[in-house]
């Protein structure tokens, strides 16, 4: 099972920076492992406010408990906590692996909610077809449907925010949509393979 994991750490006041700057090692070396065993496939910062950390993680786990196993013995899980987000599955997700991370491209996760009228469909045909374009033209890397119904997150590439909106806005069902965008900054830790 896929888990979006955002991770905010507060460090106490009094800690060294020496005692920060150790607990990191660790957590860098245990991200490796993790990474190195498909634990942790993807781990990014989101915009940071002065003094904040905060990191969002995509992890591939057993099961809610098994993640909470994995998560608390991370090295920095002594001054962070965590919010899981249990990822499902959804028809148009290109798959893990399918669209390489591109080097060029900024990326974003995108949630977003479709206002359908009742009784129809969550998505058309149409809109299912441009999605598996957009993952074929290496936009769209993965997507995942959002516990609650009618909401999806997707993990999006583009050269910039005003692309990605282009993108976006060529959805057959766009008009519909409620879209939370939030650009991400690849994690010295992330192991994904860059190209």
């Amino acid at each position: 099972m896929e888990y979006l994991v955002t991770m905010v750490t507060r460090v106490p006041d009094g800690t060294t920076e020496r005692e920060v700057a150790e607990v990191r090692a660790r957590e860098a070396a245990h991200s490796r492992e993790l990474a190195a065993r498909g634990r942790l496939l993807r781990l990014w910062r989101p915009p940071l406010g002065p003094g904040e950390w905060r990191s969002i993680g995509l992890f591939d786990d057993a099961g809610p408990e098994a993640l909470e196993r994995t998560l608390a013995a991370m090295p920095l899980r002594v001054w962070r906590t965590d919010e899981p987000t249990e990822l499902g599955p959804h028809p148009a997700d290109p798959g893990p692996g399918e669209v390489p991370v591109a080097a060029d491209s900024e990326e974003y996760l995108v949630t977003y909610a479709v206002d359908v009228p009742s009784g129809s469909g969550a998505e058309s045909p149409a809109e299912s077809r441009r999605v598996r374009d957009l993952a074929a033209e290496g936009h769209l890397i993965r997507l995942w449907t959002l516990p609650g119904g009618g909401r999806a997150i997707g993990l999006w590439q583009a050269p910039g925010a005003d692309r990605l909106r282009e993108i976006l806005r060529s959805l057959p069902m766009a008009d519909r949509h409620t879209v939370d965008t939030v650009p991400l900054t690849r994690h010295p830790s992330d192991p994904a393979q860059v190209t």
